[in-house]
């Protein structure tokens, strides 16, 4: 199996030049070909619960009890649902979200930063009044992150509204046994439903119980979960299976890339993982359905989106945090101008990769590695 030999790691410091796009992105638009006037004014619609996310950095090991741990570093963003908007919105995908905001200084920040520095649609969110924001504390070392989360339910009539804008796809997070009536109204009105779910904690693990998976086009679970829902041996035989429920399985292999099977068709197709140092997973999987949706959007090959979609994932573990580490096109660009200028390239594997030439920037004055700006509460805007 071919593999690409990865770039520099991405390191996070310095704010990028002004004009570059949301956050020092390209601006790229990936549907700008088949774009016209009769359609929706929204690519993408979501909704869910936005977090403030605090992510410490630079830990050496996880903290022990009974001491104090000093982080070398510290960020802070959206998070929950914001890491799959945010995501979306820098890959050039009109993106709307439906969500609760608090109406304290984290919910302001959290709206701030998705609509201002994202250019997310905000429209169907709103403030709710004595409700505060749902906090993360995430704390990133080894590769790996543990959290602490605090928050108290929102109103029932949260986030999401009776009857979802227009738009030409919609991401849902399926919980089993509760069925969210916007996924069966948003198909109908022929908006294309992508799918992922949680951990099971009933331990119940029946297809029967994820109810709007009947209005899904695509399902995108982890190996784990496709093999626990239909009960096959392998991964891939668990996508197989998974595609007598939904036209379009995807499951990620973890380590190993992704494997996809389009029932409409019998294309299947199997993207080898890009190996990277990896600083932190957190937001990982939002950014691969991302990646994978923009590419479905795009019409692109089966084999083309899974490449994608795994790409923009390894670009975001390489960075600290949620949205902080969502890749835009700069960085889908530079890891690809880097990437062929490595002498022991293995050109089966950059051909894999080769439909990336048409789509990025052709020429880049930043050098690699790049360096992002990390956003903080509490500075004050330049006069």
């Amino acid at each position: 199996m071919t593999s690409v030999t990865a770039a520099p790691t991405v390191s996070s410091a310095s704010v990028l030049p002004a004009g570059a796009g949301s956050h020092g992105h390209a601006q790229v638009d990936p549907l700008g070909a088949l774009r016209t006037p009769a359609d929706p004014t929204w690519d993408v619609y979501l909704t869910g619960t936005v977090f403030l996310d605090i992510i410490f950095t630079g830990l050496d090991s996880a903290p022990v009890r009974g001491t104090e741990s000093w982080a070398r570093g510290m960020g802070s963003s959206p998070g929950g649902v914001a890491n799959m908007a945010t995501a979306l919105a820098r890959l050039g995908l009109r993106t709307s979200l439906a969500a609760a905001f608090g109406d304290d200084h984290y919910g302001d920040y959290c709206w701030d930063a998705l609509e201002q520095g994202e250019g997310i649609d905000l429209s169907p969110s709103r403030t709710v009044p004595g409700w505060h924001s749902p906090v993360t504390v995430s704390m990133a070392y080894e590769g790996e992150r543990t959290m602490v989360s605090h928050g108290h339910e929102p109103p029932p009539e949260e986030p999401a509204p009776d009857c979802p804008p227009a738009a030409r796809a919609a991401v849902a997070s399926l919980t089993p046994g509760r069925p969210a009536p916007w996924i069966a109204q948003a198909a109908a009105r022929g908006t294309r439903v992508f799918a992922d779910v949680g951990w099971d904690e009933t331990g119940a693990w029946d297809l029967a119980g994820l109810t709007d998976l009947a209005h899904c086009e695509a399902f995108l679970p982890n190996a784990e979960e496709a093999m626990r829902y239909t009960g096959a041996r392998c991964p891939r035989a668990a996508a197989h299976a998974l595609t007598e429920h939904v036209p379009l399985a995807v499951v990620t292999l973890g380590a190993e890339g992704a494997y996809a099977v389009d029932g409409r068709t019998g294309e299947s197709a199997e993207v080898p993982a890009i190996a990277v140092e990896a600083l932190d997973p957190t937001g990982a999987g939002d950014v691969f359905v991302a990646g994978f949706v923009t590419g479905t959007l795009a019409g692109w090959p089966l084999a083309d989106r899974l490449a994608f979609a795994g790409l923009t994932a390894a670009l975001s573990v390489q960075e600290f945090g949620g949205s902080l580490s969502a890749p835009g096109w700069t960085e889908i660009a530079a890891w690809w101008h880097e990437v062929r200028s490595v002498e022991s390239q293995d050109p089966a594997a950059l051909r894999r990769y080769a439909f990336l030439a048409d789509l990025v920037p052709g020429e880049l004055d930043r050098p690699w590695p790049l360096r992002r700006a990390v956003p903080t509460i509490g500075f004050r805007r330049p006069a």
